[in-house]
């Protein structure tokens, strides 16, 4: 097994045992490292790079408006399919314009974001491992 076939199929699993939480903190990681791409192919002027690397970052943007849960996020959700919609047409117009200015304004939007999914993340988590310790502890007596 090749290094990269090993790094792959760990990822690969990785995803695919990763929560909800953790899926989209990955999402956000991934659109922020192409909307930095894509700033870096602007300023070293590989319009075919910059391209492919706003293309995913759309792709992503995208996938993360349609998985939206309106119902349980109520306002939440709303805004953030507002977010996400506005940053899908700067998105539109950096790639027209070229503009990396653009694009550092899509990443400090989506960082910001991130920042609060991670501590979301590591709130529930927290709250769920210590109920399965106060569960574990009542199943043991407490000892």
């Amino acid at each position: 097994m090749s290094g990269k076939y090993g790094a792959n199929q760990y990822k690969k699993t990785s995803i695919q045992t990763a929560s909800r939480g953790q899926i989209l903190i990955l999402l956000y990681e991934a659109a922020i490292k192409n909307l930095k791409k894509a700033a870096q192919s602007i300023e070293q002027n590989d319009l075919s790079a910059k391209g492919q690397a706003i293309g995913k970052t759309h792709d992503i943007i995208n996938e993360l408006a349609v998985t939206l849960d309106f119902e349980a996020g109520g306002q939440i959700a709303q805004d953030l399919e507002r977010l996400y919609h506005y940053m899908s047409g700067e998105l539109i117009q950096a790639n027209a314009q070229n503009s990396p200015e653009k694009l550092r304004n899509i990443q400090k939007l989506l960082e910001t974001l991130l920042e609060g999914w991670r501590q979301a993340v590591a709130q529930t988590q927290n709250i769920s491992s210590s109920t399965s310790s106060t569960a574990q502890s009542e199943k043991t007596g407490g000892n």
